[in-house]
């Protein structure tokens, strides 16, 4: 084929797709020069996702009527004069792409009016092509619409998620930039409803309530700290405080929110060895940066950064993030008991009751000789076989994780956190936190598919606030959520009221079952898939089971290991996680040199 140029409209398409992969990709062009203009009230409306409806309106300077047309041309850009201004960038947007790039995707209407003028103007681009200025009335500042996204791009549309994805991206988008910019009073519609609301009084703390609740905003630590040109402030949680995933560590540099692997690393070292494996902190850190020692113009999107002293930032995060965790939360002290002491015969409330329905283990010698044991797995042959599962004596399973418990002698509890029993054929060491969500989660579902999970009304009920993206996300759910015994309501903007419990979780937390299940929701899922219902489950489980670290009594850890003995699928939690570690008595014996390798 011969070579060609390509026409104006596909190359614009083509430029479109590196800024606009999205509505929250349109969403953060506009958001951004609303705030370069200088606003200090910014509205925002969406309709279906973004799809349909994206307007932000603003306060700001405004664009004089005879630059509008300039303004969405390819390219055209107030911010940059010379090549030199690349490395001296102090605005968000500067390439001059933003604007050209969604008209030529959309239905684009921009309105706009200058202090200096009587009236406003008003240009409209469809796919591309702009008309006519008009003259309007308008306030001083700017009204961008964008409506019917990808209209002329089909495939393009195609590739959108669904819409409660598409929210949750829009929302999480900009409840960072409220947080970024806190006197910016930020005002979002989706359809009539009000999602969020700042007062723009440049109070952080108080977004961080409105987003997360008032508790979680008490508990946040504040980071203020600064070093030769540095300077690097905001909220980190303290260790009690974490998340599931990285979702909620946010970056801004120089007032831009960046997505930069060398800064979540940075601040992950400064929580080393204070987390557990697995759980990460929620932050939102605001890092100033001579603009020569950062390069923005990286990728389209300007969602990457370089720097210059990139081993100096790297230390500079980790300083400052570990100082403000060691300021504030206190030195954790080891109790007495695990060295020794006399075991605490005080019960905790370990949100189940487990004394129901079984038959205590003598807390003395054990002797368990054939007989039981081809009793104890008799039993469980029978259950095992009701369950659609075949086990013989020697444990010989397709999945080991169904193979049966023998039957076990408590000894006690190692470091508040795994149970040591004795076995006909060894020792078992137990994580009772693996072990509670296996009992809670077959339990839950074995009432669950008898249709008989009883709820229990709590004396007064729990308010919970979440974040915007969150909160859409439990609203998609609280159909299976009410399903399982619980009994949640909205309660306002981003809030919900739970006025009862299941029975099984009775003395558990109301707030962490609703966290646990949105922050483990990843961005392609839904709520009608085939195993949603059994993944909220395994989330509200976790949860609500006991932790590690928290003392059991000895009639708790015989309960735990009872109902662990009766699970169809005792080895693993309902996230694959083992239950319990078995040494042999051989093993045991060649550790000592009782006997020899074989």
């Amino acid at each position: 084929m011969p070579i060609r140029l390509l026409s104006s409209d596909v190359s614009s398409q083509i430029a479109a797709g590196e800024v606009v992969e999205r509505p929250a990709s349109v969403m953060k062009e506009l958001t951004e020069n609303a705030l370069d203009a200088g606003a200090k009230n910014i509205s925002i409306s969406i309709a279906d996702a973004g799809r349909t409806l994206i307007e932000v309106a603003d306060d700001g300077h405004g664009i004089p009527a005879n630059e509008l047309e300039l303004a969405a041309a390819r390219h055209a850009t107030s911010k940059l004069i010379q090549s030199e201004d690349l490395f001296h960038i102090s605005t968000l947007g500067f390439r001059g792409e933003a604007l050209a790039s969604i008209g030529s995707v959309s239905n684009m209407t921009i309105t706009s009016r200058v202090a200096s003028a009587k009236e406003g103007a008003r240009l409209k681009v469809d796919g591309g092509i702009s008309g006519k200025v008009e003259k309007v009335g308008a306030p001083v500042g700017t009204v961008l619409r964008v409506e019917n996204l990808f209209y002329n791009v089909p495939a393009r549309l195609k590739f959108l998620k669904t819409d409660v994805t598409e929210r949750r991206a829009i929302d999480s988008l900009i409840t960072r930039y409220a947080l970024a910019y806190p006197n910016a009073r930020f005002k979002v519609t989706d359809g009539k409803q009000v999602t969020l609301q700042t007062a723009g009084d440049g109070d952080r703390r108080a977004i961080l309530a409105a987003l997360y609740g008032v508790d979680v905003a008490k508990q946040m630590l504040e980071v203020m700290d600064m070093d030769e040109g540095l300077s690097l402030t905001g909220f980190i949680s303290p260790t009690s405080l974490t998340r599931s995933n990285r979702k909620e560590i946010t970056f801004f540099v120089n007032g831009r929110w960046v997505q930069e692997f060398s800064l979540t690393t940075a601040l992950l070292q400064a929580y080393h060895t204070l987390l557990m494996v697995g759980r990460y902190p929620l932050t939102a850190l605001f890092l100033e940066v001579a603009p020569e020692d950062v390069d923005v113009n990286v990728h389209p999107t300007k969602a990457e950064v370089r720097f210059r002293s990139q081993d100096r930032i790297f230390s500079f995060v980790q300083r400052a993030a570990r100082k403000a965790l060691l300021a504030y939360t206190p030195v954790a002290s080891v109790s007495p008991q695990l060295w020794g002491g006399a075991r605490s015969t005080e019960r905790r409330e370990v949100g189940i009751d487990w004394s129901i329905g079984h038959s205590p283990v003598d807390s003395g010698q054990l002797t368990v000789d054939d007989e039981q044991v081809q009793n104890a797995e008799g039993a469980r042959s029978v259950r095992n076989a009701e369950d659609g599962l075949i086990v013989n004596r020697q444990s010989s399973v397709e999945n080991p994780s169904f193979a049966p418990v023998p039957l076990l002698r408590l000894i006690g509890q190692i470091g508040s956190t795994y149970i040591v029993a004795e076995g006909p054929d060894g020792l078992y060491l137990i994580d009772q936190h693996a072990a509670h969500e296996r009992i809670l989660f077959e339990k839950l579902m074995a009432q669950h598919d008898k249709k008989s999970i009883p709820s229990q009304a709590l004396l007064a009920p729990e308010v919970v606030t979440l974040p915007p993206q969150s909160a859409k996300a439990l609203t998609s759910q609280l159909p299976f959520l009410n399903h399982f015994g619980f009994e949640v309501e909205e309660f306002g903007t981003n809030t919900f009221q739970v006025r009862a419990m299941p029975v099984l979780f009775s003395g558990g937390d109301p707030s962490s079952a609703l966290r646990a299940l949105v922050e483990d929701f990843e961005e392609d899922e839904t709520p009608l898939q085939a195993e949603v219902e059994a993944k909220l489950a395994a989330r509200v489980c976790k949860r609500l089971a006991v932790k590690g670290g928290q003392t059991l009594t000895t009639e708790e850890q015989r309960a735990l290991l009872n109902d662990l003995e009766a699970c169809a699928s005792p080895r693993t939690c309902p996230h694959g996680r083992p239950t319990m570690v078995h040494l042999s008595v051989d093993a045991l014996e060649k550790q000592f040199g009782r006997k020899g390798p074989r």
